[in-house]
C-alpha cells in the first residue's frame, strides 16, 4: 500500500505541476471572479472541489446563502458534473432555516444529470420528492423517457410513461408525443408504430404525432412506410402544418432527393403556407454538402427575395457550404454579413470553420480561428473536444494540455468525450500518470469513462507494472452506483 501512495502522489504532483503552466496575464485576469455574485461562487468551489465526498464540508463553509434562484442558475451551469450536481442539490435542501425549496427547473436538471451518468436509482429518489412535494409534472417524465430512449433502454422508457399515474401525473397526448419522439430520436421507429397502434386509440393523434413517426421512418430510411403514414394523416383529417413539411423536406433532403424537396416547398408556397428559414437551411445546407455552391447561394438569395428573414441556422448552412468547397474567405465574408444584419455568429459557426480546417490540415489557421473565437464567442464542449484533440493528433500535447487549462480557468465542465480525447492522448504520448489522475477527476465528477479509454489506461498501467494505482481505478469505477429500474 505504502508503493501505491507513493505512486499515486507522485501523480498528483504530476497533476498539479501541469495546472500550474500557462499564460499568467490569462490566468490573473480570468481569476477575477465577482465576489458578490453567490452563482460564480459556488460553482467555482463546486468544480474546484477534488472529492465528491469533501463536497458538504466546503459548501458548509463557504458563507454563501443559497435561494431557489441561486441553486436554479448553479446548477443549471454544472448539469454535467455528475455526482457533484445532486451533492449540491441535495445539500441546498438540507440548509438550515427549512432548506432551500427548489424550483422545478432545478429539480428537471438534476432529474436530467443523473439520467445522463445513469444513476437511475437517485433519479427515481429525485421524482419520489417531486411527487411528495406536488411539482412533478408531465415535462418531468418526458425528461426520463427521452433519457432512457437516448441509453437504448427503450422498455423503461415505455414502463416510465405508464407509471406517470403513480406519481399524480396523468399521461396526456403531450406525454405520448414525447415518448414517440424518443423512441424514433433513438432510431427505434418500429416500437413508436407499435405503441402509435396500440395506443392511438387513448389520444387523438395530432400533426404533431404524425409528423414524429414520418420523421422517424425517414430517417430509418423507409420512404415507403413514411409516405403510408402520410396518406394515414391525411385519411384521418389531420392537415400537415409547417413542422410536417420541414421533417418531409429534411428527409428528402437527406435520401438525395433534393429536387423533389424542392417541390414540397414550392407546394407549400402555392397552398399559402409560407416556407421557414429552416426549409432554407436543409436546401442550402444540402447543396453545399453535394457541393452546388451555386444553388446554396441561388437558395439563400431566393429566402431573402421571397421575404423570409435569415438566422444563424441558414448562415451556418451557408458557411457550411463553402467550407465544404474550401473557400474559406467565403465563409469568413458570411460571418461578417451575419454580424452586418445584427445576427451573432454562434459557437456552432466557429465549430463549423474549425473542424473544416482542421480536416483539411490547416491546423495552425485552425488554432488562429480558435484565438480569435474565445474574444467573441463562448465556445461549448465540441470546440475544447476538437481542440484538444486536434493537438494531441498532432502529437502536441502541451497545447492539448494549454487548451484544458483554458476550459477550466472559464469554469467549463468538461463532457465525458472531452475527458476521453485528452486522457488517449496522454496515453498515446506515455503521459500515464497524468492520464491517470484525469482520470480520477472524471470518476470524481460521476462521469463513468468508455470502455475503451479505460482499457487503454489499463494496458499501460500493466505494462508499467503498476497494478495497485489500476486496483485503486477500478474500485473508483465501482463506486458510481449503477442501478436498474426502480419504482
Amino acid at each position: 500500500m505504502g508503493v501505491f501512495r507513493h505512486t499515486w502522489l507522485e501523480a498528483r504532483k504530476v497533476f498539479v505541476r501541469m495546472l500550474s503552466n500557462g499564460d499568467a496575464a490569462s490566468v490573473s485576469g480570468d481569476a477575477l471572479v465577482d465576489a458578490l455574485d453567490p452563482t460564480k461562487r459556488l460553482c467555482k468551489l463546486i468544480i474546484s472541489c477534488r472529492k465528491a465526498s469533501a463536497l458538504e464540508h466546503e459548501l458548509d463553509h463557504s458563507g454563501v446563502r443559497v435561494t431557489p434562484e441561486v441553486a436554479e442558475r448553479v446548477l443549471e451551469r454544472l448539469d454535467n458534473a455528475g455526482m457533484l450536481t445532486y451533492r449540491f442539490f441535495e445539500w441546498a435542501r438540507r440548509q438550515k432555516r427549512g432548506g432551500c425549496a427548489h424550483t422545478v427547473r432545478s429539480f428537471h436538471t438534476v432529474v436530467g444529470s443523473l439520467a445522463k451518468i445513469r444513476q437511475y436509482q437517485l433519479m427515481w429518489d429525485v421524482v419520489a420528492v417531486m411527487r411528495k412535494e406536488g411539482v412533478a409534472n408531465v415535462e418531468t417524465f418526458c425528461i426520463i423517457m427521452r433519457k432512457y430512449a437516448r441509453a437504448q433502454k427503450f422498455d423503461e422508457a415505455v414502463y416510465t410513461f405508464n407509471v406517470m399515474e403513480k406519481y399524480g401525473v396523468s399521461s396526456n397526448l403531450a406525454a405520448f408525443n414525447s415518448l414517440l419522439s424518443a423512441l424514433c430520436k433513438s432510431k427505434n421507429v418500429r416500437k413508436a408504430q407499435e405503441i402509435f397502434d396500440k395506443m392511438n386509440n387513448r389520444f387523438t393523434p395530432d400533426a404533431k404525432t404524425y409528423s414524429i413517426l414520418l420523421e422517424g421512418w425517414g430517417r430509418a430510411p423507409n420512404l415507403p412506410k413514411m409516405w403510408e403514414v402520410y396518406n394515414e394523416m391525411l385519411d384521418s383529417g389531420c392537415q400537415p402544418d409547417i413542422v410536417t413539411y420541414g421533417i418531409m423536406v429534411d428527409v428528402l433532403c437527406k435520401t438525395g432527393r433534393i429536387e423533389e424537396a424542392v417541390r414540397v416547398v414550392h407546394d407549400m408556397s402555392s397552398r399559402g403556407c409560407q416556407p421557414t428559414t429552416f426549409l432554407y437551411s436543409v436546401l442550402v445546407h444540402t447543396y453545399g454538402v453535394e457541393m452546388r455552391i451555386e444553388d446554396a447561394v441561388a437558395t439563400f438569395l431566393d429566402m431573402e427575395k421571397d421575404g423570409v428573414v435569415p438566422d444563424v441556422v441558414v448562415y451556418n448552412a451557408l458557411v457550411t457550404a463553402f467550407c465544404k468547397v474550401k473557400k474559406f474567405d467565403n465563409a469568413f465574408r458570411v460571418m461578417d454579413d451575419m454580424e452586418g444584419h445584427g445576427i451573432t455568429p454562434n459557437s456552432r459557426t466557429w465549430n463549423i470553420i474549425l473542424n473544416a480546417l482542421i480536416s483539411h490540415g490547416k491546423d495552425d489557421e485552425a488554432y488562429r480561428v480558435f484565438r480569435s473565437m474565445i474574444k467573441r464567442c463562448q465556445p461549448d464542449s465540441d470546440t475544447y473536444t476538437v481542440m484538444i484533440k486536434m493537438f494531441c493528433d498532432n502529437d502536441k500535447i502541451e497545447m492539448a494540455l494549454k487548451v484544458w487549462k483554458y476550459m477550466r480557468l472559464k469554469q467549463f465542465i468538461p463532457s465525458m468525450h472531452t475527458f476521453s480525447v485528452l486522457i488517449n492522448g496522454l496515453c498515446d504520448k506515455g503521459e500515464v500518470s497524468q492520464a491517470c489522475v484525469l482520470l480520477e477527476d472524471m470518476i470524481e465528477k460521476g462521469i463513468r469513462p468508455p470502455g475503451s479509454t479505460f482499457g487503454k489506461l489499463r494496458q499501460l498501467l500493466l505494462k508499467e507494472g503498476r497494478k495497485d494505482v489500476l486496483e485503486f481505478l477500478v474500485e473508483k469505477m465501482k463506486m458510481l452506483i449503477q442501478e436498474p429500474l426502480f419504482d
